[in-house]
């Protein structure tokens, strides 16, 4: 009689291809990738104002940026899953609407930002690659772990991880940091609060839902357009060091800086006499635009 055998267990079915794709995209998501565009945009120019970078050297370190920036990212993701299920705009995030499993996305997280050091590290010099872990840390730890949920100064300090790309950029570049660069990192640094209190008008009752102390919150909208203002004017100022300050930039650059400058105070000063929605949301994509079109200028000051 023929030995009965036992039957061999069947293989796991492969990931179906929708699936894959629904991975990918949230691992994508995860990263911040609409957050990432900007801060790419001054790693870029940056690196371009320092001097004459291959196209190798730009794309590897905006590479490394990325990861650190989006490793960064993904353990915000990780940290705020238990806010983001109550606010409308975040429910639908990975982690909320259970697509990805919570502990994936930190080691997913801490992954890239390690893997972002040793890449620029390997790919530039350990300076960049040093600032840019910095920028993980600060994101992480001092922003999203600390800060976020104790102060209405949160995205003060916090912002300051959001300024690194343009260390980054510069150290890739030269192996070291001048004035220059510190000027940059300022304008970033500055430029943050208007920006994101502007955003945090229009969401205010979501945050205030979940019990994220940001400024209109804990101290009205009238003292955050108030603050909107005072940081727009020293916005402007601290956009003025790269020529006046012996940063090496010219005439061309004091032009856009200054036309720039003199539209985001007049719309920091709308949205300080008129406490619409209209006027926040006006100054929010404003804000984009002139960071934008401010390093832009920078490079092209320096390459005309």
């Amino acid at each position: 009689m023929e030995a009965s055998r036992a039957t061999p267990a069947p293989a796991a079915a492969p990931l179906p291809a929708s699936g894959t794709r629904q991975l990918v995209s949230d691992l994508v998501a995860l990263t911040k990738p609409k957050v990432q565009s900007l801060l790419l945009l001054t790693t870029v120019t940056t690196m371009l104002v320092a001097g004459s970078p291959s196209i190798e050297l730009i794309v590897a370190t905006c590479i490394g940026g990325y990861m650190s920036a989006g490793g960064a990212g993904a353990v915000n993701h990780w940290y705020d899953r238990d806010i983001d299920a109550q606010m409308a705009r975040t429910a639908t995030r990975p982690i909320p609407a259970g697509r990805i499993a919570p502990r994936t996305a930190l080691w997913f997280g801490i992954g890239l930002g390690v893997a972002g050091f040793f890449w620029l590290w390997l790919t530039s010099n350990l300076l960049a690659g040093a600032l840019s872990f910095s920028g993980f840390l600060g994101y992480t730890l001092l922003y999203t772990a600390w800060l976020k949920r104790r102060t209405w100064q949160n995205i003060v300090w916090g912002g300051a991880a959001g300024a690194v790309p343009p260390l980054v950029g510069w150290a890739a570049v030269t192996g070291g940091l001048t004035g220059l660069p510190i000027y940059l990192f300022a304008i970033v640094f500055f430029w943050t609060p208007p920006h994101f209190w502007a955003l945090s008008i229009l969401m205010k009752d979501e945050y205030a839902k979940v019990g994220v102390p940001m400024l209109p919150v804990v101290r009205g909208e009238g003292e955050t357009r108030r603050q909107i203002l005072l940081y727009s004017v020293l916005l402007y100022a601290v956009s003025q060091l790269p020529f006046c300050g012996g940063g090496g930039l010219g005439a061309l650059y004091v032009g856009a800086s200054g036309l720039l400058g003199i539209v985001f105070i007049a719309l920091a000063v709308g949205l300080y006499r008129q406490a619409t929605r209209k006027a926040a949301l006006r100054l929010y994509l404003f804000s984009l635009l002139y960071l934008a079109l401010l390093f832009a200028s920078m490079v092209a000051d320096v390459k005309l």
